[in-house]
């Protein structure tokens, strides 16, 4: 049986960790198994508080996006900015006034890098709203499973559909808001392999605005959208591979999404955490556990993941397939 056909998932997607050293313009070098050329790089100062800084291919280098606030793209950012996409890493430039998101001198960083490709299960999506319901056509070749939407040219709430919710809800990933009910993000209407669906709403889809979607599909070992009921004790989530990294966020209460990772935190208790929803400095808990078929939270009520009778989704993407496509199995943590 083949457990995936993505044997080495570093070379569609790297967590990659960086010092900052103060200079106006520095390269920073991906450190796995494969050369990695992303065509989304999101990068969070771990040290201070300052926003998340997203920068994807589609749009072009220089062009920022924060998940920690409303605010459209943003060119030449004087915190700071993604100035080109390397072969293996990318470059960071210092702003006019400082270089607080993505360089400061002594400030730990991290990075969050991602391929577009319908192998990986992840595509960027750049459209013009038109005020009425409209398709908008994707490459993934697959049903994606979670999209996320932002308004470019101007403000607007980071806007997400995922499987679990279906295409009658939303939810915000730069709020702490629960999953909401309207017809008009997605038109009532699910996406398909090819195509997905936004409607009169201006989170989705204001007349001669223009929009960034990135979206995800399911990948064998490699990648998983999914949902789970907290029971407030000891938990465990399969998702058929040894994750690497996680998004969570509650969606029937009130709490930010938690992005934990095996660079930051390389050991169980998978403890470094930072929130979407704010530029806040980072966080350690003590009850995340990867495992080598998926992850779980130990001895913890915490509305954050694991609430007793509260509806949780995720992303997740793995460090290794449970099984590779040759029979190889994982370890354990």
């Amino acid at each position: 049986m083949a457990y995936t056909d993505i044997d080495d998932p570093s070379a569609f997607f790297q967590t990659t960790l960086y010092t900052g050293n103060g200079a106006s313009s520095r390269s920073v070098t991906h450190g796995g198994n494969s050369d990695l050329q992303s065509d989304w790089t999101w990068i969070k100062n771990r040290t201070d508080g300052h926003y998340h800084n997203l920068n994807d291919s589609v749009r072009g280098v220089n062009k920022k996006l924060r998940t920690g606030g409303v605010a459209g793209e943003v060119a030449n950012s004087s915190s700071g900015y993604l100035s080109a996409f390397a072969s293996d890493g990318f470059t960071v430039t210092g702003g006019s006034s400082n270089m607080e998101e993505v360089n400061t001198n002594s400030d730990a960083y991290v990075s969050w890098n991602w391929k577009k490709t319908a192998d990986a299960g992840f595509d960027i999506v750049a459209y013009t709203g038109s005020g009425s319901a409209k398709t908008v056509s994707h490459s993934l070749s697959a049903i994606p499973k979670m999209i996320i939407v932002k308004k470019r040219s101007g403000d607007g709430q980071w806007t997400v559909q995922h499987t679990s919710l279906g295409a009658t809800h939303w939810i915000e990933l730069s709020a702490t808001s629960a999953a909401d009910n309207s017809a008009a993000i997605w038109n009532n209407t699910e996406p398909t392999s090819s195509v997905f669906t936004v409607g009169t709403n201006a989170r989705t889809n204001t007349n001669e605005a223009t929009y960034i979607a990135y979206l995800f599909a399911d990948k064998p070992g490699y990648a998983k959208m999914g949902t789970y009921k907290g029971n407030g004790v000891d938990s465990f989530i399969h998702t058929g591979f040894k994750v690497g990294w996680l998004l969570v966020k509650v969606t029937d209460g009130t709490n930010g999404w938690l992005i934990i990772d095996t660079k930051r935190s390389p050991t169980n208790p998978q403890g470094k955490y930072v929130y979407t929803n704010t530029g806040g400095a980072e966080g350690t808990v003590t009850y995340g556990e990867f495992f080598s078929n998926g992850f779980g939270w130990k001895g913890t009520n915490s509305i954050a993941v694991n609430q007793l009778n509260k509806n949780y989704i995720y992303y997740a993407i793995a460090e290794n397939p449970f099984v590779t496509s040759t029979g190889i199995p994982a370890t354990a943590r």
